[in-house]
Parts: C-alpha cells; sequence; structure tokens
C-alpha cells in the first residue's frame, strides 16, 4: 500500500504534557476505497486525549503514535468509490485517531461540507457535539419538563448538551468546578448551576428538586459520582456514563484504579428493574468502529442545527500547534471551557 509523508504531533511518553510530544515527519497510508485525504488547518482536543497522554485510555494506540478524533481541512486525495465532487471540499471529519497529523486519512461518510465556517466554530460540531447530541436525541432522547444534571457544564460536551436540553424545554441542572464558569452556563439557559468545589453537590440538587428526583444525568467523570448520581435518580431515570475524568487525578496507578473502581460499587440488573433505573455505557470509538452510519447521522444532524441557528458552538480557545501542550494542561486541568482547537501554521 503507498505512503504519503507528512508532518504530525507524535505521543512519545505517558505523563506531563510538557514531555509528551514530539513534532515530527511521519508516513502515513494513502486512501484506499471509501477514504478520503485530508490536508488538516487544525484538529480539535478532547478529553480523551489527556486519558491517551495519561496512559489510562485502554484504546489508544501503542507508544509512539497520533492521537485525535477530528480535523477541518480541504480534501486533496479519494479512494475508490468516493464522490468525485468530494475533491477540493472544505470539511469537518471524524478520524479514527491521527488527527494530529497534517494530513489525515478518514472514510468518506465521517466527513460533512463547512464551506467557510471558521475551523474552531466547525470543531465544535464534531467530536463533542455528536457525542452530546446522540445521548440526548438518539440513545434516550429528553422530554420535555425532564430534570436533567449535566457534569462538566461548562465544557464542550456539556454546553451543547445544555442547549439541546432546554430545547426540549428540560429543567436543568448544570455542575460546574469553578465560579468563572458560571456566567456561560446561565447565558446557554441552565436553571440551577451548581459549583462542586463549594458545596456538596448530590445535597445542592436535593434542595433544588424539593422532593422529586432527576430523569437523566450526563455523567463523564464517573468514580465517586457514580452512586451519587443513581440516588438522585427517580423511576425511570437515566444515568449516562460516557468518560472517567476523575481517573486523571489519581496518582497511584492501579492501586488508584482499583480504588475508582471500589468507589462505583457493585450493582445488581435486578435492583435496576426493581427501582425502574437504568445505566447506559457511550463509548464513541466503539461506535464508530461498529455503527460508524450512526455517527455519520448524527453529525450531519448537528451541522443542521447549526445553521438552523438552533445550536450555537462555544469557542473555548484557539491554539498554535507550537502551544499543543499548554492546550492539554489547561484542559486537563478544568481551566477551559467549550472546544479547544489547535491551528497549523
Amino acid at each position: 500500500m503507498p505512503k504519503i509523508a507528512t508532518e504530525g504531533i507524535v505521543l512519545i511518553k505517558k505523563g506531563a504534557a510538557k514531555n509528551a510530544f514530539e513534532r515530527r515527519e511521519i508516513s502515513i497510508l494513502a486512501p484506499k476505497e471509501n477514504e478520503v485525504l485530508i490536508e488538516s488547518e487544525a484538529f480539535g482536543l478532547n478529553y480523551a486525549d489527556v486519558m491517551a497522554r495519561r496512559g489510562i485510555y485502554r484504546e489508544a494506540p501503542p507508544l509512539p503514535c497520533v492521537v485525535g478524533y477530528e480535523v477541518v481541512g480541504t480534501i486533496r486525495e479519494i479512494g475508490e468509490n468516493v464522490a468525485p465532487e468530494l475533491l477540493g471540499k472544505r470539511v469537518v471529519a471524524f478520524c479514527r485517531f491521527g488527527g494530529y497529523a497534517k494530513k489525515v486519512v478518514t472514510q468518506d461518510h465521517a466527513v460533512v461540507e463547512i464551506q467557510d465556517t471558521p475551523a474552531e466554530v466547525a470543531m465544535v460540531l464534531c467530536t463533542q457535539a455528536v457525542t452530546a447530541y446522540y445521548m440526548a436525541e438518539y440513545l434516550t432522547p429528553i422530554h420535555k419538563n425532564e430534570k436533567v444534571l449535566i457534569h462538566a457544564a461548562a465544557g464542550g460536551v456539556g454546553t451543547v448538551l445544555i442547549q439541546l436540553a432546554k430545547r426540549k424545554g428540560a429543567e436543568v441542572f448544570a455542575k460546574i468546578g469553578n465560579e468563572s464558569k458560571r456566567a456561560l452556563v446561565e447565558k446557554l439557559g441552565a436553571d440551577h448551576v451548581i459549583n462542586y468545589t463549594t458545596c456538596d453537590y448530590e445535597a445542592e440538587i436535593e434542595k433544588h428538586l424539593n422532593g422529586m428526583r432527576l430523569d437523566i444525568s450526563y455523567n463523564p467523570v464517573a468514580g465517586s459520582t457514580f452512586k451519587k448520581d443513581l440516588a438522585l435518580l427517580g423511576s425511570g431515570g437515566r444515568l449516562i456514563l460516557f468518560g472517567g475524568s476523575e481517573l486523571t487525578s489519581a496518582k497511584w496507578g492501579i492501586l488508584s484504579q482499583l480504588n475508582f473502581v471500589r468507589k462505583m460499587g457493585m450493582v445488581l440488573p435486578i435492583g435496576l428493574m426493581m427501582r425502574s433505573k437504568n445505566i447506559l455505557g457511550v463509548n464513541m470509538l466503539k461506535l464508530a468502529d461498529n455503527r460508524p452510519m450512526v455517527l455519520s447521522e448524527c453529525l450531519q444532524a448537528v451541522v443542521g442545527l447549526f445553521h438552523k441557528g438552533e445550536l450555537i458552538p462555544q469557542v473555548g480557545g484557539k491554539y498554535p500547534v507550537a502551544e499543543i501542550a499548554a492546550a492539554h494542561e489547561a484542559l486537563e486541568n478544568g481551566e477551559t471551557t467549550g472546544k479547544l482547537t489547535i491551528f497549523w501554521e
């Protein structure tokens, strides 16, 4: 199979961002059937990238590797059975790793034309908006007047979830970790904002519920938050786990991982049935592998909502590629809101 030379930001070691990456020449396989090659102008950051760098994302390729799930750029080459009119189109696209490179090969169904939409805006519509849309519209739709808890509400997924929930007429409980993020989630429509660093979020939510229970929790944290969220759910409630960010604060390797699991405890299916509660796990990489057209459908849908003005992308930060370590650190430390985008010079 022919190879193409390009440049990438390579993850060379686990640990602190300042030592983890190296910019170097790499080679990738030329596009084959149903694939396109994109000349990238920018790529997005996701929390899974942080977990890969920390060595706690089991799906990540072995080191050295190029991570990254999404790019904005122009299609320069196409493989067999790809529509010729895609050549030269500027697109936002999913990729299965490899996103931190100047040239990226991906499936033709994983791209959507964006014309002159700014890269940092279009990037919001990819991994994070599609994750939110899949959970809130496809997997288990939000219904009017439901009470919805959104962890990391000021982040890339959280800001989209708030908008999708308010669009359906839900009551939103937005969980943040810094008061500087309050104004953003309130602007997006959050009904109740809970700063978990200044209170016990479970007790605070119970006050607002006034005897009622939650209908949905969108939880990318897991660990110690799992039992709290499950207790807050009412009959028919759905706890949706789509990450384990609490693990990134762990310092003791396997012992910390075991403690992370211990905090979540053991749930018996019969108990869920008796209480009419639901736990749903979401791994977008597995969906991309096994049900790629679902992701394609969701991507088309969120781009459509954007064009209709029903979804306002929240741009969190723009970084040149030379500052990728700083961007990683900001994301890992919870200092950011919205989506972070890295631009090639």
